[in-house]
């Protein structure tokens, strides 16, 4: 009897008699033979279904099988050097599980983007969709493994939280049994606490914000990894971001090239990622903007026409830091040297793709950070356990957030942001 396995496992099996279950992607028929495309989610193999070895009752239903149905075939696995993986399947038994019906709306017709995010659901199951998501499952794994092997810990962050983190206009509220709640912005604030319990931590979870923009950089839902680190400064805080990004490109281009191939990623433009990542201060950054004929003025804070201008320049990430206190959260300190500054720092990937990753060095002076929670007008009754962390051993800290949709649409050389999350959430999408 054969035993199951996978596409992916498929060379390990030459020779060998093996059972796959999937489901039709495509079928093209000669004369006595079918060659049935069967994907199974770790890959796509053809399988070679011959009458005379099969039967005519088999090979009549196979060629009459609607895509997408499932399926299971059983047969000896061969080396084809044409097959895009090389090996295919002869093909000795063949079973239906379920038939799909004639009416799938997916055809090899060309379809408009909404037409084909009201079936989010079933375009998953298309070749170029599932290489990108497993991309961002490759990036999501290689974030938390390097940062695994850098001494982090992993603390999960509450997605209910009953205050602002990156400001009050941007936040879903909700009923919390009589209370107002909000959907978190950002597990920072619980990350600092972590961070003087355990030195390094990071969350990795979903973060919320309701702003109205319908940019092909913004998503309402997205997911973020935020590591958090005690006795670390801006600079300390610039490294472990560039060390992240390299082990992160890397990995992808180590492990995930056919995906990319899929994608018709120019890999070129990621092997030519490397240390050390250009800096610029965001004093410079205006210059470089106004000498690129961008009406921009010291002060304000950059959008995505102005990252894009920024990155273009660069073939690796560009690390621009301190920024106009005025334009940024409550929380980051000031620049010693020079008051009217933040340090903060973004990472605005090549390409144009703008702002992955945002950073800064904490505000540790309990006095200061009292009079930033006024100068915001954030209700301090909110904010008093995390007052408490600069009352009770305070120290210098630091840390960022590193959006993964962000990550997945500059790696995989996305236009749209919509494409790398399995489910997007849009101003306009609430489905499916």
């Amino acid at each position: 009897m054969s035993s199951w396995t996978y596409v992916s496992a498929i060379r390990e099996h030459v020779g060998q008699e093996v059972t796959l279950k999937g489901w039709l992607a495509n079928r093209r028929s000669s004369g006595k033979l079918h060659f049935l495309q069967v994907r199974d989610g770790t890959g796509t193999i053809q399988c070679v279904m011959e009458k005379k070895i099969v039967g005519d009752e088999p090979f009549d239903a196979a060629g009459a099988l609607p895509l997408e149905s499932s399926l299971a075939v059983s047969g000896t696995v061969r080396e084809d050097p044409r097959s895009p993986i090389g090996f295919e399947l002869a093909v000795t038994a063949f079973s239906v599980v379920a038939p799909a019906g004639l009416d799938y709306p997916i055809q090899k017709k060309e379809a408009g983007t909404d037409f084909l995010m009201d079936h989010r659901h079933l375009w998953l199951r298309s070749r170029r969709q599932q290489a990108i998501l497993a991309v961002r499952a490759e990036i999501i794994r290689a974030i938390r493994d390097h940062l695994d092997s850098q001494g982090f810990t992993l603390i999960d962050a509450p997605i209910l939280t009953p205050a602002a983190c990156e400001g009050t206009s941007t936040l879903f509220e909700t009923d919390y049994f009589g209370d107002k709640a909000y959907l978190t912005q950002s597990g920072q604030l619980y990350m600092e606490a972590a961070a003087m319990a355990f030195g390094r931590v990071y969350c990795f979870g979903p973060t919320f914000r309701a702003e109205k923009s319908k940019t092909r950089r913004h998503l309402t839902e997205f997911w973020m990894v935020e590591p958090e680190m005690a006795f670390v400064d801006l600079d300390g805080d610039m490294a472990i971001i560039e060390d992240l990004l390299v082990a992160v490109v890397a990995r992808v281009l180590d492990r995930r090239r056919e995906e990319l191939k899929v994608v018709e990623r120019d890999v070129s433009k990621l092997e030519a990622v490397r240390k050390p990542f250009p800096r610029m201060r965001y004093d410079e950054a205006i210059e470089v903007l106004k000498r690129a004929g961008a009406s921009v003025e010291w002060g304000a804070d950059f959008g995505g026409d102005e990252e894009t201008i920024l990155s273009r320049q660069h073939d690796s990430p560009l690390l621009v830091h301190r920024y106009p206190a005025d334009v940024k959260a409550f929380y980051m300190k000031r620049d010693p040297q020079d008051p009217r500054l933040a340090l903060a720092v973004d990472v605005l990937a090549p390409e144009g793709y703008g702002e992955i990753v945002g950073g800064s060095q904490r505000e540790d002076d309990l006095a200061v950070l009292e009079a930033s929670l006024e100068r915001h007008k954030l209700p301090r009754e909110a904010f008093e356990w995390y007052l408490d962390l600069r009352r009770y051993g305070t120290v210098t800290h630091s840390g960022f957030g590193i959006g993964i949709e962000r990550t997945v649409a500059w790696i995989c050389g996305l236009p749209h942001i919509r494409e790398t999350i399995p489910f997007p959430r849009l101003m306009s999408r609430l489905s499916p």
